[in-house]
């Protein structure tokens, strides 16, 4: 660790040599010359292709077009198919990778770049749907097995660089406001990934598999989105409004990364705490998809289901990036107000479905393609289909805040990169064990599984409240993101002619 600890002192920043390199655009701090940098504008914002902002919206539709597509096919329950059991599996398979890739996909990521990452990952879930096209018509059951532990190799990447991007990109005033943009964009692909299905299957009352059309598209869609991922920037070229850069390491290797990775259990232990919340934060995707959704509704409605689901993450984004970004509130008030809005929330919606699930077992409802299902005409359902708005718009509100925490903890886009490894490898380890306890021939009851979701929610917020209390600050010193890299102060701060503060941008 101490290797990477340089003189933090402020460099000469305006001498002659320095400014050379910029030019002057009206009312904004300076830049490089170059395409990159030169400014347009969005409305009444001005800005430039290697801002943070752009950067981010670029990284939203590559999400949006791979795991947007991925969420939309499996929020339909069983992967699209009138068994979930290949879906179980596969997933099984893809999150136990996940979790072992994942965990240490912050040190890939910042070896080998994002665009690669982001590409490489795109790609996995291209072969992934494709998988399930060809299960659909040949019950090639090794097939959809390899592609999702592959998926789970390409995940892992594809969300460490996504988290750093959207983490440490961002100045701090304005993180909640970004992680509320992506999410927003992201779940905007589930939302028209489940529009596929719901207008192919509008009249299948039946429980059936989706058309082959809706793989088809998912799969165009999925590729497409890996190829968007060359229209990233490298983060070093990017720049804030207020003229500093994306604090990284300058010059890494294979060997600083493998150590950076162990050094950031030196450095913040804390991270610790927040594993359970990790740990809980997809555990519940099983539940909401194949014991809700797949096992109660028919087709069309589980098609209509989905929609709404992520219509509603995109309501739960906004509302809590918004307020996490309040200037009139201090961050640390800010960050306990947030762990109590999920505290209330936890209680009253799952509180809401355990009322919802002692109205039905596995015995009453068999898994048979002939069984009549419940349909958005059927009386009652107005109920059901509340409380699965409700169980999307909660997930939203979780991993906003979950990404808020880790972005208020440091600036540095490095250590960042490694929590979002942390953040998405334990997440998958939960996802992989509930997908696997789905998936056995055996499986628990729909209300054993329902209550370890709420279980493990409620009690990851208790485990998790030390460090919100007491390491979330109002402001990181830049001396202490710096501390993990090779830069100095002269690498990022603000350049000559800024009239702002840093971690302050136009917006």
């Amino acid at each position: 660790m101490a290797s990477h600890e340089k003189d933090t002192t402020a460099q000469d920043i305006s001498s002659p040599a320095h400014s050379a390199e910029f030019t002057h655009a009206d009312g904004l701090p300076p830049r490089p010359e170059g395409w990159k940098y030169k400014e347009f504008k969005i409305g009444p914002v001005k800005t430039w292709y290697a801002s943070p902002a752009v950067q981010l919206v670029v990284v939203a539709f590559v999400c949006f077009l791979c795991p947007g597509m991925f969420n939309a096919l499996g929020g339909m329950g069983g992967t699209g198919l009138s068994n979930a059991k290949a879906g179980d599996d596969a997933n099984t398979a893809l999150y136990a990778t996940f979790a072992v890739i994942g965990f240490a996909a912050g040190t890939f990521t910042n070896r080998l770049g994002i665009r690669f990452a982001l590409c490489f990952g795109g790609m996995g879930y291209c072969i992934y749907v494709s998988s399930f096209l060809c299960f659909k018509h040949t019950s090639n059951f090794g097939f959809s097995i390899f592609a999702g532990a592959l998926l789970g190799v390409c995940a892992g990447l594809l969300w460490s660089a996504q988290g750093a991007i959207m983490m440490s990109y961002p100045p701090e005033r304005l993180k909640g406001r970004y992680i509320s943009w992506f999410w927003m964009i992201f779940n905007l692909g589930g939302v028209i990934g489940s529009l596929i299905p719901l207008g192919q299957n509008i009249h299948t009352t039946s429980n059936s598999s989706v058309s082959d059309g809706t793989y088809v598209g998912f799969i165009v869609l999925t590729f497409c989105g890996a190829l968007l991922s060359f229209a990233l920037v490298d983060g070093k070229s990017v720049i804030r409004h207020d003229g500093s850069r994306v604090i990284l390491m300058k010059n890494p290797t294979w060997w600083s990364e493998v150590v950076g990775l162990w050094e950031v259990f030196l450095t913040d232990p804390y991270i610790v705490l927040l594993f359970p919340m990790f740990f809980a934060s997809n555990w519940f995707y099983t539940y909401h998809f194949n014991d809700v959704n797949l096992a109660f509704f028919n087709t069309r409605t589980r098609a209509l289901n989905n929609t709404l689901y992520w219509t509603s993450q995109i309501f739960g984004a906004v509302i809590f990036g918004y307020a996490l970004d309040l200037k009139s509130v201090s961050r640390t008030m800010r960050a306990k107000a947030a762990w109590i809005a999920l505290f209330v929330l936890t209680f009253a919606i799952w509180g809401g479905g355990y009322a919802f699930q002692k109205g039905y077992t596995r015995s009453s409802l068999p898994e048979k393609d002939t069984v009549v299902k419940e349909d958005w005409t059927t009386s009652g359902y107005v109920g059901p289909m509340f409380l699965y708005i409700f169980y999307g718009f909660y997930d939203a509100a979780w991993q906003t805040c979950v990404y808020w925490f880790m972005g208020a903890l440091t600036n540095n886009g490095r250590k960042l990169a490694n929590f979002a490894g942390f953040y998405k490898g334990i997440q998958s380890a939960g996802a992989a064990i509930m997908w696997r306890l789905d998936g056995l021939d055996n499986p628990p009851p729909y209300m054993s599984l329902f209550a370890s979701c709420w279980g493990l929610l409620a009690g990851s917020l208790l485990l998790a409240l030390p460090v919100i209390l007491l390491k979330v600050r109002n402001h990181v010193p830049l001396e202490d993101d710096l501390k993990f890299t090779d830069e100095t102060a002269a690498d990022v701060v603000p350049t000559e002619g800024s009239d702002l503060k840093v971690g302050e941008e136009k917006v």
